[in-house]
């Protein structure tokens, strides 16, 4: 019961979430085990582990309230949801704080962090995953001259709040994740002018 009483629920999760894994319960590889970075409500992990009983999923975060929410829902299905690890992209070696992942699955960060943090994802990426192994990266991107309004209106309001956060360019964002042999092999447009990104190591 009291696990219960942590539980939160984002509003923006719950309108992105059926979106999101129509797409991943198609896309995921088989058995994959799925690290979650910035996990927040933990509502993401839960939604997709239902859609695939095969996968595992770890979540984490640094923020205390959104691990105990995340508890929270692991504990309605702890065969799939391991209970979160404490990770900041932004520490060196973060990476060494798990093992065996196939997946990395990152929603709504990289735009609501410094840009190190999107530097700290990259090269963790790159030295935890194996060969063949993903990067999924959901949220809003700019695309030069082609961004949507939405999006560019979103980026000022973002650099007011906070001048290191942004809405990245897509371009510089695959740029960045090729320099840890990453490659950027899909690009799904999303609703609300977001997209999702897959990209591969090498």
């Amino acid at each position: 019961m009291t696990d219960r009483i942590h539980k939160s629920s984002a509003p923006s999760a719950l309108r992105n979430q059926g979106p999101i894994g129509a797409q991943l319960d198609v896309l995921l590889p088989r058995n994959a085990k799925v690290l979650e970075i910035a996990s927040g409500t933990g509502q993401h992990g839960a939604c997709f582990t239902g859609l695939r009983p095969d996968i595992v999923w770890q979540y984490s975060d640094i923020d205390p309230n959104a691990t105990a929410s995340q508890k929270a829902y692991g504990s309605e299905n702890p065969k799939q949801l391991i209970p979160p690890l404490f990770i900041d992209v932004m520490v060196d070696n973060w990476w060494q704080s798990t093992t065996d992942v196939s997946v990395i699955y990152c929603a709504n960060m990289v735009h609501i962090a410094p840009w190190a943090a999107a530097k700290g994802l990259a090269q963790g990426a790159g030295e935890l995953l194996p060969p063949s192994g993903q990067v999924i990266l959901y949220g809003p991107f700019l695309l030069g001259p082609d961004s949507a309004q939405s999006n560019l209106d979103f980026a000022q309001n973002l650099k007011h709040r906070n001048p290191d956060w942004g809405v990245r360019e897509m371009q510089d964002v695959k740029n960045l994740f090729s320099q840890h042999g990453l490659t950027l092999g899909r690009t799904i447009s999303m609703p609300r002018d977001n997209f999702l990104l897959f990209f591969s190591k090498v």
